[in-house]
């Protein structure tokens, strides 16, 4: 689109009736003098030109002159510009002879027509040429001549201040003067469509944010765009337009502006570039009144000049408020247009230099951090400090993206070899902390063999061993904690106990590897207990724990001995993460949340550590324990190459139990178990996908999930069911199968194993399974009993009881009990409903049914049959509240919402969101 295709805005009417008046009185025998004034690029050199055509064609003579920077040196250039060659003007001695002889010529020419002298840009004028045309303006007045003298004028608040203006020695009387102001939105997204009436809105928008509200910007952009179709957005680099009408507009703007204005304008633009690429979520940085000053530092100009400028120019469109109120550009294509022509080497100076005033200020370290990011190495012992600490109050806010590159940075930076080494294991353990990111372990190889206190070597050596481990090199990880071990002196037995209880921690993702760790720290327990450290013990008792060697009571009286104990900082995490997994095991649950608390509260999450996920999984082991199934994580994404964690294990757990088949059925076909590295979480999802397999009716399938779990648990010498009750779920298995006397077995060695470790709920649940497994007058007993021991369990047996119910329930429909059966079910359906475990309720509801009740949980239907949480949910989805946003508002996840809502479809008999609303209403 051309620029003659732009009409001409309709904010130009005044400006043109003024002029246009000027003329008529011209006309009429008295002139005078009208003084249009604006910014660069709002229109006064075509309002000029249009009112000199309309004169012409009303018979009026027109002379001109367009002034300019380069002539401001040759005396009288513009006069002699509007007035063509004057003899005797070379003769003319003096300025004031001159100005006489161009007065009488210009006299000369209105006695012949009335005239209208059109002068652009009076501002650029030679001083002779603008006093003579000052002179002309009273002149005109003063004889009454048929002149019009048309003047334009920048009037523009910028940096250098400015020279006194046109009119500033006239009288007011004299001069009829109008400012045109930038063009609004709405008039600019006119003239667009007025050339191009198909363009869609987005695209008229970028238009006019590019363009600033001046009209000599948008014709000149819209002559590099063409239309949409070819550009079908705003490009934001000026590199994308062609033939660059846009960026030689924007380059005349700063000519036009001086070189104050052009300085800040740039180092503006650079500033804003980098608030863009350099750390996107650092926090406002500085306050808007303080850029200000940032900016007059690195231009070298006026502090207060400075401010009023940002502020003209927020007022004509060029600047906008950004979200933090800190002036930036309108549009990115503008900023780059600005830039244009700024080397590399000129932008890393000035965020330099930003970064230096910002620190002279006192200003926060991630305002300072984000110009270091751009502006290369500085040589300054400040700058690996200020990234440190920004990238430290990254990784607290949950920011790990933006505290990497901080890091990286540092490094480019001198540092003395004790402050890399440092650095290296902060940064690697950051790269590795991504599941599946290797690119750490270089970094943490690195910071290990550099030179540095014992202490740091020990976390770099924790670091480097956990990213190992976590990429299924756990023996090379025990070599690494092994090697550092042997360097230590003899004087810091805390530190060899801290090596020593991480090597038995990372020894759990290889059996072979645990069984070798946990066989020389037993022999190390017997001749030297010296050497073993409250961290180590905790660990030796976790190992009897699972290696069914103790029971829960003797393992927590031992562990609070433990913990009672003075602990050094580097082995407290241990002590206190294991503390929690046996807290846990012994369903002593409460007291394993709050060790969790204190262990996860002690972490550094810029250095890796294993217990810091041992943690979280022990969080999510609470959970499961309780039987919160909507408080889990968020599903973890599937990583085909990485084998499934310990959450997707509890995720397809909770799928199940809240009978979601479809979404545990591709959760659990998510993963190649064949290529997936030996660890204990890999043994844990087997256990998952066994019971989703049992759940969907693959008993087979089930059963050899479930006795490779065994094999693979057993190998790693962990034999009780208080991690994985394998042989409950086998024997189940088993004896849909037709085997049951292989259940019975199973279900046997179970509650043997079980009544060692001595939880209701460990015991409950095998004796559950043999009841199943037995049947029969043995089998009801067995079941009764689970009962009453899981009725007197603690706090997070309600899945366990409610299976329990229902196992019980059916051995009473079995023995012609069906009046107690009734209850039990009925008893198993209602908790099972409190937790959420839709797939327990189903099942009781069917072996209702089945035992011939007349009025079953299917009967209850209606909002009378709704929880307290269900009908709050449903009355919130029936005012068209998202799943997301009651969440929210309830403080719950997103998953228990759905849960809550799909049981409630049931109860109200509908199938659809959109029906809640008429349901409710009518109830």
């Amino acid at each position: 689109m051309s620029g003659s295709q732009c009409a001409g805005p309709h904010e130009h009417r005044e400006a043109a009736a003024l002029l246009a008046a000027g003329a008529a009185r011209a006309r009429s025998g008295a002139g005078g003098l009208v003084l249009l004034r604006g910014a660069t690029g709002t229109g006064r050199t075509s309002v000029l030109e249009a009112a000199a055509e309309d004169a012409a064609a009303h018979g009026m003579r027109v002379l001109r002159a367009r002034c300019a920077p380069g002539e401001a040196a040759v005396p009288f250039s513009a006069a002699l510009q509007v007035l063509g060659p004057v003899t005797g003007f070379e003769q003319a001695g003096t300025e004031r002879e001159r100005a006489g002889l161009l007065r009488r010529t210009l006299r000369g020419h209105a006695e012949r027509s009335p005239l209208l002298v059109a002068v652009d840009d009076v501002h650029l004028a030679d001083r002779p040429s603008h006093r003579w045309l000052v002179e002309s303006a009273r002149h005109v007045d003063r004889l009454r001549l048929p002149i019009l003298l048309a003047v334009t004028e920048r009037s523009q608040y910028d940096v250098d201040p400015p020279a006194p203006g046109f009119a500033h020695t006239l009288s007011p009387a004299l001069v009829r003067t109008h400012t045109l102001a930038p063009l609004p939105p709405a008039s600019a997204a006119a003239l667009v469509r007025a050339g191009l009436p198909g363009a869609p809105g987005h695209w008229v928008d970028d238009c006019v944010r590019a363009a600033a509200g001046s009209p000599l910007l948008l014709r000149a952009l819209l002559d590099d765009l063409g239309d949409p179709v070819r550009h079908p957005t705003v490009p934001p680099t000026v590199a994308a337009l062609y033939p660059g009408s846009y960026p030689a507009a924007v380059a005349w703007w700063l000519d036009n502006a001086g070189p104050g204005t052009a300085e800040v304008a740039r180092a503006l633009a650079v500033l804003d570039d980098g608030w863009d690429r350099g750390l996107p979520d650092a926090g406002p940085g500085s306050p808007p009144e303080e850029l200000g000053a940032l900016l007059a530092g690195l231009a070298g100009a006026d502090p207060a000049r400075v401010a009023g400028w940002l502020t003209a120019m927020t007022g004509l469109g060029l600047l906008r408020p950004g979200p933090d109120r800190r002036p930036r550009y309108a549009h990115p294509l503008l900023r780059d247009a600005v830039l244009a022509g700024v080397p590399e080497e000129r932008r890393r100076a000035a965020h330099r230099a930003a970064a230096e005033a910002l620190l002279h200020r006192g200003a926060c370290p991630d305002e300072m951090a984000r110009e270091l990011l751009l502006s290369g190495p500085v040589g300054a012992s400040w700058a690996p400090g200020v990234l440190q600490e920004a990238a430290s109050r990254a990784v607290r806010e949950g920011r790990v993206g933006d505290a990497v590159p901080l890091l990286r940075r540092a490094l480019d930076e001198p540092l003395p070899d004790a402050r890399r080494q440092r650095l290296l294991t902060e940064l690697g353990s950051l790269e590795a902390a991504g599941r599946g990111a290797a690119s750490g372990i270089p970094r943490l190889t690195e910071a290990l063999g550099l030179p540095a206190a014992p202490q740091d070597r020990v976390r770099a050596a924790v670091a480097l061993g956990t990213a190992l481990a976590a990429h299924g090199r756990a023996r090379a990880a025990v070599e690494v904690l092994s090697t550092v071990d042997g360097q230590l002196a003899g004087d810091r037995p805390e530190l060899a106990s801290a090596l020593l209880t991480a090597s038995a921690l990372l020894a759990d993702r290889d059996q072979v590897v645990r069984r070798e760790v946990y066989g020389w720290l037993s022999d190390t327990a017997e001749r030297s207990p010296e050497l073993i450290g409250p961290a180590t013990g905790a660990l030796l008792v976790r190992y009897a724990a699972t290696a069914g060697l103790t029971s829960a009571g003797d393992a927590m009286r031992r562990v609070r001995e433990l913990l009672a104990e003075p602990a050094d900082p580097l082995t407290e995490p241990f002590l206190l993460g294991t503390a929690a997994a046996v807290a846990q095991w012994a369903d002593e649950l409460d007291e394993a949340d709050r060790l969790v608390d204190r262990g996860l509260a002690g972490q550094r999450l810029d250095l890796l550590h294993p217990m810091y996920e041992a943690l979280l999984n022990t969080r999510a082991d609470i959970m499961a324990a309780r039987g919160t199934y909507g408080w889990l994580p968020a599903e973890p994404p599937v990583v085909p190459d990485a084998g499934p964690v310990n959450a997707q294990a509890h995720i397809l757990l909770a799928l199940v139990a809240q009978d979601r088949a479809v979404e545990a059925q591709r959760l659990a076909d998510g993963f190649d178990l064949r290529a997936a590295p030996d660890s204990w979480e890999l043994n844990r999802f087997l256990y998952a996908r066994g019971v989703q397999r049992a759940a969907a009716g693959d008993h087979a399938g089930a059963l050899h999930d479930f006795l490779e779990c065994g094999r693979r648990q057993s190998a790693r010498e962990v034999l009780s069911p208080v991690v994985t009750p394998w042989r409950s779920a086998a024997a189940l298995s088993r004896l849909a199968l037709g085997a049951p006397e292989e259940a019975i077995a199973l279900a046997e060695e179970e509650l043997r194993l079980a009544r060692v470790w001595g939880t209701p709920r460990t015991v409950g649940r095998a004796l559950r399974a043999l009841g199943t497994v037995t049947g029969g007058r043995r089998g009801l007993e067995l079941a009764e009993e689970a009962v009453r021991l899981l009725r007197d369990a603690p706090a997070g047996a309600g899945p366990e009881l409610s299976a329990a119910l229902l196992a019980q329930g059916r051995q009473l429909t079995a023995a012609g009990e069906r009046a107690r059966a009734r209850h039990c079910l009925r008893e198993a359906a209602e908790l099972a409903e409190r937790l959420g475990a839709l797939r327990l309720r189903t099942l009781a509801e069917e072996a209702l049914r089945a035992g011939g009740a007349r009025r079953t949980a299917a009967a209850r239907t209606g909002s009378g049959a709704l929880t307290g949480s269900e009908l709050r949910i449903a009355q919130l989805a029936a005012d068209g509240r998202t799943n997301t946003e009651i969440a929210g508002l309830l403080h719950l996840a997103r998953r228990t919402v759905e849960t809550h809502l799909t049981s409630t479809y049931k109860k109200l008999g509908i199938r659809r969101r959109s029906e809640l609303r008429q349901v409710l209403s009518r109830e």
